[in-house]
């Protein structure tokens, strides 16, 4: 096995870093020539050095071959983000460091053993998934738990992702990676969940995939229901009775690993002893200095805080982001978005969803449209400056095409 042509990664903001480092000395110990890379959307912080990190590149937004980057990274919320970008990062792996095989962990896993049958394994199928849950469960409210959340929020958990650079491998990855640019949003209404909803699909659309239901891959509260953990740190842990190949410490930051645990796995020595060996392992990498770190991205140029209301209108208002090119800035001297929105869209607009009834005519529902964007560019025009152009701007974008479409 060549281990220099696989390569692996994460994807986090730096309030995440310590985990990232945690995670990647874990697959450094087990295969140190098996390159490991972080995809940073963010900015490192200070004093960060690359040659004393566990990391052998940092792959950045400029990186990745995405067009109109600070309009597209404003529309997303930080988890919208880290998600977003990960279909492109497995492209860069391919297309620029020459990965024949690549891997994707999120950054609060944890790699104890078995990396060398996953690799082994991308030799047989292009495309490695886990699902969240492999049996089905038998009590009323681990359904709820775990049953509906797959449901709601996908099949398989994206927290792990195996491809190969060819033959649908590479298709795997390019279609996903298209379905991310565009629709990467935790929208429920939709039927969205960032990354993980879109490759439900996956089975219908690639063969050469294999569902990994190993007991001892990708670990974690929602199918402790159907996993026995046993054994130590120091004399290996087993899962039913397999090796432990890896470890998803998800819900840490939220408590709700610590509530799912304590719910499901609480008098179990062995899961209580990985989670304060977690929490030590996060400490040593930084957690206390860098886990509440906000990010880059979670605010405007001055500070002000991103609503999610915010980022779903600018990307869904495809003339917003004509008139405002760059959304983040707040300089007086230019057209600024959050200005606009605090004067013309205050009140809450998060779900970007138009709910119609069916018997409703479409071109009735497109009249009513027409007549509040006329009242609403009305009160505009009574302004000075800046926001007579943009709801001038605003009026012809919307309310044009919309008449187009009654003709």
């Amino acid at each position: 096995m060549n281990q220099q042509r696989i390569h692996a990664f994460t994807s986090i903001t730096t309030n995440y870093l310590p985990k990232a480092r945690v995670l990647a000395a874990s697959v450094k110990q087990l295969a140190p020539d098996i390159g490991f890379h972080l995809m940073l959307s963010d900015d490192p912080p200070p004093g960060f050095d690359l040659a004393s990190e566990p990391f052998d590149s940092v792959i950045t937004l400029g990186d990745l071959q995405i067009d109109n980057l600070e309009q597209w990274v404003f529309g997303h919320t930080v988890v919208e983000l880290c998600t977003a970008v990960k279909g492109f990062a497995f492209q860069h792996l391919f297309d620029r460091l020459g990965a024949e095989k690549a891997f994707y962990f999120d950054p609060d896993m944890v790699v104890f053993s078995r990396l060398d049958e996953l690799c082994r394994r991308l030799d047989e199928h292009a495309i490695l998934l886990t699902p969240h849950q492999t049996a089905p469960e038998k009590t009323f409210e681990s359904i709820i738990d775990n049953e509906f959340a797959s449901l709601k929020h996908g099949v398989f958990n994206l927290g792990f992702l195996g491809a190969r650079a060819d033959g649908q491998g590479r298709a795997f990855i390019d279609w996903w990676a298209a379905r991310l640019r565009d629709f990467c949003h935790d929208n429920t209404d939709r039927g969205l969940f960032t990354d993980q909803r879109w490759v439900d699909l996956a089975p219908c659309f690639f063969d050469d995939l294999e569902v990994m239901r190993d007991a001892g891959f990708n670990v974690a509260t929602w199918n402790l229901t159907h996993r026995r953990v046993t054994g130590s740190l120091a004399g290996g842990v087993k899962v039913n009775d397999e090796d432990l190949g890896f470890y998803h410490f998800s819900g840490f930051d939220s408590g709700a690993q610590e509530a799912m645990l304590n719910k499901y796995g609480q008098d179990n020595p062995a899961l209580i002893e990985l989670r304060n060996w977690y929490l030590a392992e996060c400490d040593k990498a930084g957690q206390a200095q860098l886990g509440k770190r906000p990010g880059k991205y979670a605010a405007f140029d001055d500070g002000t805080t991103i609503s999610r209301a915010q980022r779903v209108l600018y990307r869904e208002r495809e003339d917003l982001r004509k008139v405002f090119p760059d959304p983040f800035c707040t300089a007086p001297q230019h057209h600024c978005y959050r200005d606009w929105y605090q004067v013309n869209a205050a009140e809450p607009s998060v779900s970007g969803v138009l709910t119609v009834k069916p018997d409703v005519a479409f071109s009735v529902v497109l009249q009513d449209f027409i007549a509040y964007a006329e009242r609403r560019v009305a009160g505009a025009r009574r302004l000075r400056g800046w926001r007579k152009s943009v709801a001038g701007a605003v009026l012809r974008a919307g309310a044009g095409l919309a008449r187009k479409v009654l003709v």
